[in-house]
């Protein structure tokens, strides 16, 4: 028996992708940046924990906002197609038998199935938003789930930079071992993220943890060059 593996849940996993690649890299910027300028650590942690807070509930926010909208058009779209299909049945008929066109039956079986399909609305409306609009119905409570996963991922992400500043008083000292603990953690966030979505794992690992790298690298050049040191 053949088996067939398909990723499932991809929404959830691109909400996780969003919040944990903005969480490990903007936070780790931050604090890279600030290490360039001041010496305590005290002083990364507060403004790191600030800006994970704030981080999380921006990204958090835009995708409730995001689910919101896609929800909202989806309701829009399909109160159009009923209002179509009862105003104007031969041209939605007729846009089926487009659909069934490209895919290569004959005349006389499009018409059989434009003709079947017209029996029940419900399914009419469904296969016209899926393949003619392309539109699949959004998740029931999609923008809350989004929002919390987007949210919670950036906090996991953004810890990470940011715990050897909990235990080492010195900023240049602890951004070192940020650097390797972030460095580590963004190759191998890469690394899954790329297995999931399909993409070459090593050279998308190697992606990742090149732009991560140089946001901190920026930063911290940044604040030394305004810094003066």
């Amino acid at each position: 028996m053949h088996d067939e593996h398909h990723l499932k849940s991809s929404d959830t996993i691109r909400d996780i992708v969003i919040g944990m690649s903005d969480g490990l890299t903007v936070p780790f910027a931050l604090a890279a940046g600030l290490s360039g300028a001041i010496a305590k650590s005290d002083i990364v942690v507060t403004a790191g924990i600030a800006e994970i807070v704030a981080g999380s509930i921006a990204m958090g926010l835009g995708g409730f906002l995001a689910g919101h909208t896609e929800s909202d058009h989806y309701n829009s779209e399909l109160k159009r197609e009923y209002d179509e299909v009862e105003r104007a049945p031969e041209q939605e008929k007729f846009e089926v038998k487009e659909v069934f066109a490209d895919f290569g039956l004959s005349p006389a079986l499009q018409d059989q199935i434009a003709e079947e399909m017209a029996k029940d609305k419900d399914k009419w409306v469904n296969f016209m938003m899926r393949y003619e609009l392309g539109l699949e119905k959004p998740e029931a409570n999609r923008a809350t789930q989004s929002a919390l996963t987007i949210g919670i991922s950036y906090i996991v992400g953004g810890i990470i930079p940011l715990s050897p500043y909990f235990f080492i008083a010195d900023s240049q000292k602890a951004l070192y071992y940020s650097c390797a603990i972030t460095m580590v953690c963004l190759f191998v966030f890469g690394y899954f993220k790329s297995r999931v979505t399909g993409q070459p794992a090593f050279s998308g690992a190697l992606k990742v943890l090149i732009i991560g790298a140089l946001a901190a690298t920026a930063a911290f050049v940044m604040a030394k060059l305004i810094n003066g040191k």
